[in-house]
């Protein structure tokens, strides 16, 4: 058995700006817990609380290595982990007592689930008004869906983006990742510090309410709008776009792939100058990105030959010096190799106690004053319990008495 590796030395990042932050991650798979590590990452001491015999599932998502899942390594990192049955009594008022020392609680249960174990917003407000109550969940807490199971899955399909993705004679496609919920990930981090803002003026916390099929309908931009002014419906269009063209991935003499995007106009006149059709960009219709969409066939077959005779490297050469936007089409071993993100450090080396040292994505941005950082990668199911239970004051009698329970 693999030894449970000792507690990091400080839960806070002693320099980082959300270090006098203090988050309970109570969610799982994925879009709450993502938010919480987010958090994390830029110094908040995250605490994640998982049930002792049922622990988050990313734990099992995906390969693993000698057992451990590579997964929650990179979900679980700058967390502490303990467990509780919040079911139980005795967990029940251990999380409470934790409730009353934190900032943030940030959960996915069903609605309704915590107020029947009497951890709802009255009780967790009671014993913290200060508390930011964050709930996650596919349909919001109140609809008539707000019962039903779902996952990101799910919101893809319901958003519209599945509808618009995949060729025009194929099927909607969803993505092979969690992409509705790292999106919803994103949008609850933002929207925990928007309450932690408003509780500076105000002096009390509040419940933040984070539906999954929200955020990424707001990243689909003005489907809404166009289809109540116009009655526009997105269609699929593969990699083509209704708004500018040339736009698409096209296939190199040596069997590699690159994207093309020509948004800004002045882009679009340079493609066609390197490839050979300076003509094409004086026809009335190039002068728009709407009306190069509608020719995108004609775009298509001059961008798309041009670059069909020519091996990859003298492809990209050849735009980078036209100054026309390009891109090589990278899977991840590309993406490891690459020399832009190596200098931005995108993909960082963390000393690991049960794997040694992996790789996983950095922080998401850069401070320059306050930068955030990867103080350890996920950690054992549970390894932090006494260690926390004991920093609320409980006894070495109280915890075992609470392990004898069950409910831890």
């Amino acid at each position: 058995m693999t030894p449970t590796p000792p507690t990091p030395p400080a839960p806070h990042a002693p320099h980082a700006p959300l270090r006098d932050l203090r988050v309970l991650d109570l969610a799982t798979l994925f879009a709450g817990p993502l938010a919480a590590t987010m958090l994390g990452d830029f110094g908040a001491e995250v605490i994640k609380v998982e049930h002792p015999e049922r622990p988050d599932p990313s734990r099992g998502h995906g390969p693993a290595k000698d057992g451990v899942g590579l997964w929650w390594k990179l979900l679980g990192r700058n967390k502490r982990t303990i467990t509780l049955d919040l079911s139980s009594p005795g967990g029940r008022d251990a999380l409470l007592k934790l409730a009353a020392t934190a900032d943030v609680v940030i959960e996915n249960f069903r609605p309704g689930t915590l107020e029947r174990w009497g951890l709802g917003w009255d009780e967790l407000s009671r014993a913290n008004p200060r508390l930011v109550l964050t709930r996650v969940t596919g349909f919001g807490q109140f609809g008539p869906y707000s019962h039903r199971p779902c996952f990101g899955t799910l919101a893809e399909a319901m958003s519209g983006f599945a509808a618009a993705t995949g060729e025009p004679d194929g099927p909607p496609t969803l993505p092979p990742f969690g992409l509705a919920d790292s999106i919803a990930a994103l949008a609850t981090s933002y929207a925990v510090l928007t309450a932690l803002t408003a509780r500076a003026t105000t002096g009390r916390g509040q419940v933040v309410d984070m539906a999954i099929i929200e955020p990424i309908l707001t990243v689909l931009g003005p489907q809404p709008l166009w289809y109540d002014q116009l009655g526009y419906v997105q269609p699929r269009l593969g990699n083509r776009s209704r708004n500018n063209a040339p736009r698409n991935t096209y296939r190199t003499a040596d069997g590699c792939w690159v994207a093309v995007s020509t948004s800004a106009q002045s882009v679009a006149e340079r493609v066609l100058r390197l490839v050979g059709r300076a003509d094409l960009v004086d026809e009335s219709w190039f002068a728009s990105g709407t009306g190069r969409a509608e020719h995108a066939d004609e775009l298509d077959a001059a961008v798309g030959g041009w670059i069909a005779r020519r091996p990859r490297s003298e492809v990209l050469a050849a735009f980078e010096k036209a100054e026309a936007a390009i891109a090589p089409v990278y899977d991840v071993r590309d993406v490891l190799d690459d020399p832009q993100y190596r200098a931005l450090d995108t993909v960082t080396e963390v000393d690991d106690p049960e794997l040694g040292p992996i790789r996983m994505q950095n922080v998401l941005f850069r401070l320059s004053e306050t930068p955030g950082a990867i103080r350890w990668a996920g950690r054992p199911h549970g390894a932090d319990t006494e260690a926390v239970l004991t920093e609320l004051g409980m006894s070495p009698d109280e915890i075992t008495a609470l392990r004898t329970q069950g409910a831890l």
